[in-house]
């Protein structure tokens, strides 16, 4: 209980922080809305799209059941915007990761936090395309785009920390990158093998840190 109250107190937070940005006080929809989002991005996660039920997000949020319809026009609405906020928040841990290293140590340490044992045992709080990839095709086509303009973000993140950023050079070196550390991820999650997951993982780092190059010996 005290965790799913630390969440939406989180959710409140950046209600509000959104709100001083627009020179405004948020209303208590949009406080409501906001815890909404939020559980549900938890939601789709830790129990995939489909596990995402409504009733269960509104209670996660603290809401009824019946005042979903008030917030959006479908199920399919409220996971789109699910998707990008798990996208966005993925995409400002990556941010945070590289910034708080030395700019030649970014993409080190961005990958180190991705590919790290933390990551890969809270799925709920991680990165969505590890989490969902493999049922993505699946769905409509607005949460589809979102998880799309998500994943742009996060390649032009990791494009941003190599040698060259702005050449296709740089930015086919991010593609390479994103696909190795979705897939490790994906991965070590999968398997029933502790000791397999953490060598998936240690593998991906070794090659990914050069930004595809060979590693020195």
């Amino acid at each position: 209980m005290e965790k799913s109250a630390d969440k939406n107190m989180m959710s409140v937070i950046i209600v509000c922080y959104n709100a001083l940005v627009r020179n405004s006080t948020p209303s208590r929809k949009e406080l409501s809305h906001e815890r909404i989002v939020a559980a549900a991005a938890r939601a789709i996660r830790r129990n995939g799209f489909g596990g995402a039920g409504v009733a269960e997000i509104m209670k996660d949020a603290g809401l009824t059941h019946g005042g979903f319809y008030a917030h959006f026009p479908s199920r399919e609405a409220m996971l789109a915007e699910a998707a990008d906020r798990a996208g966005a928040e993925t995409v400002h841990l990556a941010e945070s990761a590289a910034a708080s290293a030395p700019a030649e140590q970014a993409l080190e340490a961005m990958l180190g936090a991705y590919l790290s044992e933390q990551h890969i045992k809270n799925p709920e709080a991680g990165c969505p395309l590890a989490a969902l990839s493999s049922e993505l095709s699946r769905q409509a086509p607005e949460v589809r785009h979102a998880a799309t303009r998500r994943m742009k973000e996060m390649i032009d993140v990791v494009a941003r920390q190599l040698p060259g950023w702005g050449t296709p050079d740089a930015h086919e070196r991010a593609l390479f990158l994103v696909a190795t550390m979705v897939g490790a991820v994906s991965l070590a999650r999968a398997v029933d093998d502790p000791s397999l997951a953490e060598r998936l993982c240690k593998a991906a780092f070794k090659y990914a840190r050069t930004g595809g190059d060979e590693p020195s010996k």
